[in-house]
């Protein structure tokens, strides 16, 4: 789940406190290529305001012009992008040449409706996924347990849709330096909730970057706080400090963190690794879940160019690529 997605939700609750109805759409399924996957969501209301988005523009535009027009008056609906409608409408073709099914709901704002995005909102701040459960009969909707963090993100039954929720992505990048500031904004474009955390003065006194909230903690101590390091979180550490970077390393390997990756020579790594082993208290299965070195092998030289072959990387072991695989 993208950090946007838990925006997206936010945004729904404020417009139906205002006593807006909204209109909840969610991906179902991809045929081909297509820019969002399955699960991404976008919310709008009747005047055409709307955040998040389904995919690169198009489909947007004739949701937003329809709604506006009066139609998905119903409680709940489908609809398929890519191919021309049953009524001959004009389809829309989607830039890559894919095919779209969305899910869209009209939410009025009434109690049940808030209490349920508060809950949701709730599952994608915390540590644990639910499944997000609505009828394609009546709209009704629920969340409820699922016994593992695998499976599919979104499964389409005869009466029943089931979507995955659950912890935003997040990155926690511990320490500043040259290049914690460009894997920063690399990682808000992507979609995650990004956390610096730095607790020399002389490092985050100037520092201010949209989207990104500052720590003023070792990253270690942040990290090792139960809640922060969940199964979204990747954590790098870039800033070539060891009293930084090994502790950052000490603690998430004790942790959910998906990726967890440290800055450093080949060199570099081995005396690290050796460190880590004999004075850090680290096993060697620990030790193997820290990505080191760093990032992928681009060749990359300067800080722009190594953010992108960590970023690139993260991304790598989100998708459950292996390295040979590329």
């Amino acid at each position: 789940m993208q950090h946007l997605d838990l925006q997206v939700v936010e945004q729904a609750r404020e417009w139906l406190n205002a006593s807006e109805t909204v209109w909840l759409c969610t991906v179902l399924s991809t045929f081909g290529s297509s820019p969002r996957e399955p699960g991404s969501i976008m919310v709008a209301k009747a005047d055409g305001r709307h955040l998040g988005s389904l995919s690169g523009g198009c489909v947007e535009e004739d949701f937003l012009e329809r709604l506006q027009a009066g139609e998905f008056s119903q409680r709940v609906c489908t609809e398929r992008y890519g191919l021309r409608s049953e009524d001959n409408r004009p389809h829309i073709q989607l830039p890559c040449g894919g095919i779209l099914d969305v899910l869209i709901e009209r939410l009025e704002p009434d109690e049940g409706n808030g209490h349920h995005l508060a809950d949701l909102a709730a599952v994608m701040r915390g540590r644990e996924q639910k499944l997000r459960c609505i009828s394609l009969v009546d709209g009704s909707c629920s969340l409820v347990a699922v016994d593992s963090s695998g499976g599919a993100r979104v499964e389409v039954g005869t009466d029943r849709v089931s979507v995955r929720m659950g912890p935003s992505l997040r990155l926690i990048i511990a320490g500043l330096s040259s290049v914690a500031i460009p894997c920063a904004e690399f990682a808000v474009s992507l979609g995650y909730e990004v956390i610096v955390c730095e607790p020399r003065e002389e490092e985050y006194r100037d520092f201010s970057l949209a989207g990104v909230r500052l720590e003023k903690i070792l990253p270690s101590m942040f990290i090792a706080k139960p809640g922060n390091c969940h199964q979204q979180t990747a954590v790098v550490a870039v800033t070539h400090d060891p009293r930084i970077d090994d502790l950052a390393m000490i603690e998430a390997v004790r942790t959910d963190a998906f990726y967890i990756g440290v800055m450093g020579s080949r060199l570099t790594s081995d005396k690290r690794a050796a460190r880590l082993l004999s004075t850090g208290g680290l096993n060697p299965d620990q030790l193997a879940r820290i990505q080191m070195p760093i990032g992928l092998s681009l060749g990359s030289k300067t800080p722009a160019e190594i953010a992108l072959a960590v970023m690139a990387d993260v991304l790598r072991v989100q998708r459950g690529i292996k390295r040979d695989q590329l």
